[in-house]
C-alpha cells in the first residue's frame, strides 16, 4: 500500500482515508480471487467474530459454505463447542441446510427462525429439526410434507399450523441431477418452472432417498461464485476460540480433536504475559493448525505473539460497535493505523493479520485489506441476521430483530463466570465494559448473512478492479490511499432518495 501525497502524522480510522483508482488490467470483478492466503481454509476474507450473539453452528455453516470462516466463542463449554463443531461438519456442502419444522408447529414458530423476507422458507416434515431450528439429520424424503415461504407464513394467523397450510406438491431433485454450478442452477430453474404452483421457491435435494438439503435459484447461483471453506476431509471448516486461563493446552487439543480447523487464542488485551504463556503451551502441541492470537494494535505486540507461536494476529482494541473500551479507559487505537502497522510487522515475520472491528460498510472492508489485513472480522454486522444465534423477535410494529451484546459487558461476564459464587461474580461485574443488550434490526433487503456477504464481496471485488489487483496479495501492494476531511467522507455518501 502507498499513500497519495504526504505520510500522515496522526493515526487514522477507516473514515479518514479513501482508495485512489489507478490503471487496471483486471477485466471483471469475477476475475478477482478473494482468498486470504493466511493458511486457513477460507476462500473469502470474512471472519465471523467469536461473540455469543454472532457465531453459532448455523451461521458458521452458512458462512463456510460461501467461503468465510466463523469462530465459535470461548464462553461455550467444551461439550457445547464440540457439539457445535460436529453440527458444522455434518452440514451439507453443496446445498443449503434447511429449517425443518414439524406439521404441528405454527406460523409464529416458523417466523422465530426465518425473516419475513423474500427467499426465506421452511421445510415441513414429520421428522423435525432440532431445538435450534436447523437441519435435523437424516430425514427420509417420504416424511417431507412440503415447503412454505416466509410471505405465506406472514399472511396467515400466528397460530396457523404448518401442516394445514400445505397445498402444493414438494419439488424434488436427486443430487445426481445437479452437476456443476451452472447445471445445478439450470436444474433448479427447470424444476421450479415445471411446478409453478409450488409454495416456495425451493427445491428439496435428495440423496439415496434422504433429504440432503435445499436449493433455491439464488443459492444455486451463489454456488457458482463462491468456493466453500473446507477441511481436509471436504467438510465445512470452522474455527474455535480458546481463552488464556485454565488448562489452555488441554482445551486446544480437545478442540483440534473435535475438528476445529483454526484455533483463536483470545483476550481483550493480547499483549500480556498470560497470552504468551498460552501460546507457548499451544505451540508445543504441534497441532498443525493456524493459531490466531490477540487482540493487539502495535508492531511490538506482533513480534512478541509471533515469537510465542501465533501465525495470525487479531488486531483491534476499541473499534467495535458494542465496545465501550475507549470511552471507559482511553485505551485503543484508530483501526486503520493499527492494522497498517501490525500488518507490516507481521509480513516481515511471515505472519498475517485479521482486522477485528470497526467495519460498517463494504468500503471499510476494502480499506482494511488495503492496509494489509488478510481477513476482516465482523461482529455486530452479522449479529442482525437470520442465522446468528437465538430466535427472532418482533417489536410492536412487526419489525424483526436479534439481541446483541458486547463480550466484556455485564451480560457476557455473567455468562462467562456464572459458576462463581455470588461474591466473586459481583466482583467481576464491577469491571464490566460494553453494551449488555441491544436490538439489532434485520435489514429486510438483506436479512441473511449470505445477503451481507454478497454485498460486501461485491464492493470489495470492485475495489480490487479499481486498484488493478487480481488477488488479496496484489491489493496489498497496489492499493493507493489518500487522506480526506470529514466533508470529503460525507461527499461520498449517497443522497436520500427523497431529496
Amino acid at each position: 500500500m502507498e499513500f497519495l501525497g504526504a505520510l500522515p502524522t496522526v493515526d487514522l480510522t477507516y473514515s479518514d482515508v479513501f482508495l485512489v483508482p489507478r490503471h487496471s488490467d483486471v477485466r471483471s470483478r469475477l476475475d478477482v480471487s478473494l482468498a486470504p492466503g493466511d493458511g486457513t481454509p477460507a476462500t473469502i476474507p470474512l471472519v465471523a467474530a467469536n461473540m455469543n450473539s454472532v457465531t453459532g453452528p448455523r451461521l458458521a455453516a452458512v458462512l463456510a459454505r460461501r467461503g468465510g470462516l466463523a469462530v465459535l466463542p470461548q464462553d461455550l463449554s467444551l461439550q457445547q463447542t464440540t457439539r457445535a463443531i460436529a453440527r458444522v461438519k455434518a452440514a451439507p456442502v453443496s446445498v443449503d441446510a434447511p429449517i425443518v419444522l414439524a406439521p404441528d408447529a405454527t406460523a409464529a414458530d416458523a417466523l422465530r427462525w426465518i425473516p419475513r423476507a423474500e427467499g426465506q422458507s421452511v421445510v415441513v416434515a414429520d421428522a423435525p429439526g432440532d431445538a435450534e431450528g436447523t437441519f435435523g439429520g437424516a430425514i427420509p424424503i417420504s416424511s417431507v410434507r412440503g415447503t412454505l415461504s416466509a410471505s405465506r407464513l406472514a399472511s396467515v394467523p400466528a397460530d396457523a399450523r404448518l401442516g394445514d397450510l400445505l397445498h402444493a406438491q414438494t419439488v424434488t431433485l436427486d443430487e445426481s441431477e445437479l452437476g456443476d454450478a451452472r447445471a445445478a442452477f439450470d436444474a433448479v430453474d427447470a424444476a421450479l418452472a415445471a411446478n409453478p404452483g409450488g409454495a416456495a421457491d425451493l427445491v428439496c435435494v435428495v440423496r439415496n432417498g434422504v433429504l440432503l438439503g435445499t436449493l433455491s435459484r439464488r443459492s444455486a447461483l451463489r454456488a457458482s461464485i463462491y468456493g466453500p471453506a473446507l477441511d481436509r476431509d471436504g467438510r465445512l471448516a470452522v474455527a474455535a476460540a480458546v481463552g488464556i486461563n485454565g488448562d489452555v493446552a488441554a482445551k486446544a487439543r480437545a478442540l483440534a480433536d473435535a475438528g476445529a480447523d483454526v484455533l483463536v487464542v483470545d483476550t481483550a488485551h493480547g499483549h500480556q504475559s498470560g497470552m504468551l504463556r498460552a501460546l507457548d503451551a499451544i505451540a508445543a502441541l504441534d497441532l498443525g493448525l493456524p493459531i490466531v492470537a490477540g487482540n493487539i494494535v502495535t508492531a511490538e505486540g506482533v513480534h512478541d505473539l509471533v515469537n510465542a507461536g501465533a501465525t495470525i494476529l487479531k488486531v483491534g482494541v476499541g473499534p467495535g460497535a458494542m465496545c465501550t473500551t475507549r470511552m471507559m479507559t482511553a485505551v485503543g487505537r484508530p483501526q486503520f493505523s493499527a492494522v497498517l502497522e501490525s500488518a507490516q510487522a507481521a509480513r516481515e515475520l511471515g505472519a498475517h493479520v485479521w482486522a477485528d472491528g470497526g467495519v460498517r460498510y463494504p468500503r471499510d472492508v476494502a480499506l482494511a485489506l488495503a492496509a494489509g489485513a488478510a481477513s476482516i472480522m465482523i461482529g455486530s454486522w452479522f449479529a442482525g441476521t437470520a442465522e446468528s444465534p437465538g430466535e427472532l423477535h418482533a417489536d410492536a410494529d412487526g419489525r424483526q430483530y436479534k439481541e446483541s451484546w458486547g463480550m466484556a459487558s455485564t451480560k457476557a461476564v455473567q455468562g462467562r463466570f456464572g459458576g462463581l459464587d455470588a461474591y466473586e461474580l459481583a466482583r467481576k461485574e464491577l469491571f464490566a465494559e460494553g453494551i449488555s443488550s441491544s436490538k439489532i434490526y434485520l435489514d429486510p433487503q438483506r436479512p441473511s448473512v449470505e445477503d451481507l456477504v454478497d454485498m460486501i464481496t461485491s464492493g470489495v471485488r470492485s475495489s480490487f478492479t479499481y486498484a488493478g489487483a487480481g488477488s488479496v496479495a496484489e491489493f496489498h501492494v497496489r492499493a493507493r490511499v489518500g487522506l480526506q476531511s470529514a466533508a470529503g467522507y460525507e461527499e461520498g455518501k449517497a443522497l436520500p432518495v427523497s431529496w
